[in-house]
């Protein structure tokens, strides 16, 4: 007997008898698998179902997406890459980048993070799916966006430990605690603490103690005062 799929399909919201552009109905495919890997896992999830649920026949799934590796590419386009809800390091810090502020670099990167795994839950438990079966979509991820956050990150670290503003240490070890903070701070919020019983404060003020926590165990003597100058001076001026 084969199990019922639950989940809510595109076509509730598709008047009777309309029928979808071929972009459309790869975007509402494309979904409804994100929707149905990140409840039921890679393992747990077949084609079929996924035609089931977008209320499609299987070689519609097949003529839109031919390999299931064509899918996954899709899911990492789509969820991490492209839309509204994109998450981009390198845009969201550029301007801080420029002005050599470290604050503003981690604490806006900070922000990004947990604001987007907030309005998008459904994508972090497709990525923890993806990495405790092993699956290709994980290395995919890792590949294509984990390994250029440590690079452009651990370059700007580099160039400032260059300056004197930060100490000297393995910038990819700053880039896995930075990251580290954030992200556990979110698997809490988004999976096993969604009623802030532990923490309950924003994602503003989470950015911003992180950011406390880092700067202050990697800035230089000098580099904190400069800082602390800075933030009274704009303090004063607001």
């Amino acid at each position: 007997m084969s199990k019922q799929i639950s989940t809510p399909t595109e076509n509730s919201f598709v008047p009777h008898g309309a029928r979808m552009a071929g972009e459309e109905r790869r975007e509402q495919i494309l979904r409804v698998a994100v929707s149905l890997f990140s409840n039921n896992g890679f393992r747990g999830t077949t084609t079929k179902e996924i035609a089931q649920a977008a209320g499609v026949s299987e070689a519609m799934v097949f003529r839109h997406f031919a390999t299931k590796e064509e899918l996954y590419a899709a899911i990492l386009d789509h969820k991490a890459c492209k839309g509204s809800g994109s998450f981009e390091p390198e845009q969201m810090a550029a301007e801080a980048i420029k002005r050599k502020d470290d604050r503003g670099v981690f604490e806006s990167l900070a922000l990004g993070a947990l604001n987007h795994h907030e309005q998008d839950p459904e994508f972090q438990r497709l990525l923890l799916y993806s990495a405790l079966e092993k699956h290709k979509l994980a290395q995919m991820f890792f590949d294509g966006f984990v390994r250029k956050v440590y690079d452009f990150l651990g370059g700007y670290i580099r160039e400032r430990q260059r300056e004197g503003a930060l100490l000297e240490m393995d910038p990819a070890i700053v880039v896995r605690g930075f990251i580290g903070m954030v992200m556990h701070h979110s698997l809490n919020n988004n999976l096993w603490d969604p009623k802030h019983r532990l923490l309950n404060i924003s994602n503003e003020a989470a950015a911003k103690h992180f950011t406390d926590i880092l700067l202050n165990g990697i800035a230089t003597p000098s580099a904190k005062r400069s800082g602390k100058r800075a933030r009274q001076d704009s303090s004063r001026n607001t």
